[in-house]
């Protein structure tokens, strides 16, 4: 077997590559961070080769915890060929990290990916004298339209030859070749000049993974200091100068340039987008008319088609009567029909709605608008102490809370990773969609504010959770900077649009097929049977015990009864189940009947509080089982599902009992719920800070510090 890594810059194109290359599916998106594990696939012409994509990453001196994926493949895997993808349009950065994957010695080819949007403005690589130069093969493509992959195929399936080092300041080289000499007994040949840079860099890893004697180490300590004194800066300055010095050399040579300073399309269109002024506006604006296409109208229009004839009508009188025919027993009769095909009717009703706001999105994320939106978050969040980096695994969080959660391995501080990690769910994904079309089309169905309302509490509660938990002991501290590629706006390729509304669609009709079918079948058996496996009417069974027990926690919620507690409680497993349950629990044959039997037994603030609460709550097993494995640590995922329960209570319990008071419902127990939950809210926003970060603000001010 052939092993050949894929690797190259965030948002280089190295995925929609890997999937051109093995045919598969893996997710693209248009912003840095989407592949955030190791990914594997055999070449379509040759199953004896191996493609590894590896997470993207701008160096080999790694910082979060992809790229340190990344590195370990590449140093201790030792793979045959290296296929470095290269961005056109930022030759500069992309050949930083070209240099040091040249400098393991392992075999590489650039692809030099995205040639014709460079040429378009304006700017021509010579690709032969590039490779002249470098003494390695590079092949020009273009991964998106899928040109030219035939030479990069045979280029992968030939064997590359050694190409020389690349050779920095002679200084630098001699200093290098004596830490060579030292550390020659202690690593293989082959990976000889990769430590001896790394060491000259003092990096820390590597320091600890060589454990070399005392005598060496003070060897090349001298070595350094020696080299420190002679050029007067650092030793990773000196390495990162000698770098940008050869890459330098390298484009005057190959790159023929034209107006340096001509603003490009993409400038023109971020002046307006990214503009200080109108860019949240235009992004709010913008959310709304996605909910509008996707609750309201295009996406209600074909849910309503699935609700009231697919599920409303043909299938469950073709089930009744086939049932009937073989005189199936009343019981079989009851769980397929109001159990199995009621409750997974009333979830894949959903799936238009679904469908039609991941093709908006899709729309948003192919055509690089998303990344846009990380870049202006990060204004905001820097603001209340938050870091911009935190926002992209939010975004990838309105798909599903699961890569979301793993996508926040691009954040290097741990404390900020851990917080997201706590924070990311708080945005709707897919499944609470079916939540906020259920309240929107039950309780608003003339109201288009209330679905965008959903995403921009999400937020809210991010922001407001994070100027909170930043005074605390676990998180304190201030959020690192925010470097984000801002990728050249394109038109939205169909077919990748098309993929994500597929897989994301593919991803829902599975879990409706496999745990919600699992859930249907169990609420039903608990909303049918007695403690004594007695089959009894809903008001004697088991399931409306266990909801009468803990109903009472979400009175002053305004959903206080039976039905909508178990409909809470099955959301944990899976929250499409807040649907499929409450369809269950009511016994309603119809979604005209189920709509009317929800608008009757709530109010309409009660059915927003219960919207609130399941958006913000503790999200599905699923993520909660990421969270473990992300955290690695029992604690701090109970804290992180205890945080967001709580925060999910006293927000719904301050809109409903506010709402109760501005309707004239005025009673002592309400005014004193809501002074007490707003008296919470000032102290952790305003009021509470950590003693140790006050006094550490006021010592920097004495000295004349800028506290930023």
């Amino acid at each position: 077997m052939k092993n050949i890594a894929l690797v190259g810059n965030p948002n280089s194109g190295k995925t929609t590559l890997f999937n051109v290359l093995t045919g598969s599916t893996q997710t693209i998106g248009n912003w840095p961070g989407v592949t955030v594990e190791k990914k594997s696939g055999k070449l379509k012409k040759d199953d004896n080769i191996i493609i590894q994509d590896l997470p993207g990453t701008y160096s080999l001196s790694p910082y979060s915890i992809e790229e340190v994926v990344t590195r370990k493949f590449i140093i201790e895997e030792r793979p045959n060929l290296i296929v470095d993808v290269l961005d056109a349009t930022n030759l500069e950065r992309n050949l930083y990290l070209t240099l040091q994957l040249m400098e393991t010695g392992i075999p590489v080819v650039l692809a030099m990916n995205m040639m014709d949007i460079m040429e378009k403005s304006g700017k021509k690589i010579n690709i032969d004298k590039l490779s002249y130069l470098l003494s390695v093969q590079v092949v020009w493509i273009s991964a998106l339209k899928k040109r030219n992959m035939a030479k990069l195929e045979r280029e992968i399936e030939i064997q590359q030859n050694l190409y020389p080092y690349p050779e920095y300041d002679e200084r630098l080289e001699s200093a290098l070749c004596m830490i060579e000499d030292t550390i020659k007994n202690s690593v293989s040949k082959e990976n000889l000049r990769w430590y001896a840079i790394k060491l000259f860099e003092c990096d820390e890893q590597v320091k600890d993974e060589l454990q070399l004697d005392d005598e060496k180490k003070e060897e090349i300590d001298g070595i350094i200091e020696t080299a420190e004194e002679i050029f007067g800066d650092n030793s990773d300055s000196i390495v990162v100068n000698a770098r940008y010095d050869f890459i330098a050399k390298i484009i005057e040579m190959s790159v023929i340039s034209t107006d340096d300073f001509k603003a490009t399309m993409s400038d023109k269109i971020d002046n307006v987008l990214t503009n200080r002024f109108f860019a949240l506006p235009i992004f709010i604006m913008i959310m709304w008319f996605i909910y509008y296409l996707s609750i309201q109208t295009i996406g209600t229009m074909g849910s309503d088609w699935v609700n009231n004839v697919l599920f409303g009508n043909w299938i469950p009188n073709f089930a009744t009567s086939m049932l009937q025919n073989l005189d199936v027993a009343h019981w079989m009769q009851g769980l397929v029909v109001d159990g199995i095909i009621n409750g997974m009717g009333s979830i894949l009703g959903f799936v238009p709605q679904i469908m039609m706001l991941f093709l908006c999105l899709g729309i948003l994320e192919d055509c690089g608008y998303m990344a846009r939106i990380a870049f202006v978050m990060d204004r905001i969040f820097h603001k209340f102490n938050l870091s911009g980096k935190s926002f992209i695994p939010m975004l990838i969080s309105t798909g599903c809370g699961v890569p979301g959660i793993m996508a926040t391995r691009t954040i290097e501080n741990e404390k900020d990773r851990k917080m997201t990690i706590m924070l990311t769910t708080f945005m709707p994904c897919s499944a609470k969609l079916t939540v906020i079309a259920l309240i929107a089309g039950t309780f608003f169905p003339h109201q288009s504010w209330v679905a965008p309302s959903a995403y921009f509490m999400g937020m809210l509660a991010v922001i407001g959770s994070g100027v909170f938990l930043k005074k605390t002991k676990l998180f304190s501290g201030p959020p690192l900077p925010f470097v984000m590629e801002l990728p050249t706006y394109h038109f939205p390729r169909a077919a990748n649009v098309a993929n994500q509304v597929i897989n994301r669609a593919k991803g829902f009709i599975k879990k409706a097929g496999t745990i919600i079918f699992a859930s249907c079948v169990m609420i039903w058996f608990f909303s049918s049977f007695n403690f004594k496996l007695q089959t009894v009417p809903q008001a004697q069974s088991m399931l409306k015990v266990f909801g009468t027990i803990l109903s009472p926690i979400f009175a002053p919620l305004g959903f206080g009864d039976w039905h909508a507690t178990v409909a809470v409680l099955a959301g944990l497993i899976a929250k499409e189940n807040c649907v499929g349950t409450l369809r269950i629990a009511f016994g309603s044959e119809s979604s005209a009947a189920f709509t009317e039997t929800l608008r009757t037994s709530y109010s309409a603030v009660a059915g927003y509080s219960f919207l609130t609460f399941n958006l913000l709550c503790a999200p599905c097993f699923a993520a909660i089982g990421t969270m473990y494995k992300e955290y690695g640590d029992a604690r701090w995922t109970l804290r992180a599902v205890g945080y967001q329960t709580a925060v999910a209570y006293l927000v719904s319990v301050l809109i409903y009992q506010t709402f109760q008071l501005a309707n004239g419902k005025i009673s002592w127990h309400s005014i004193l719920l809501v002074i007490f939950v707003i008296s919470l809210f000032v102290y952790g926003l305003v009021i509470k800070t950590d003693k140790k970060d006050t006094l550490f603000k006021i010592q920097n001010e004495m000295k004349g510090d800028s506290i930023i």
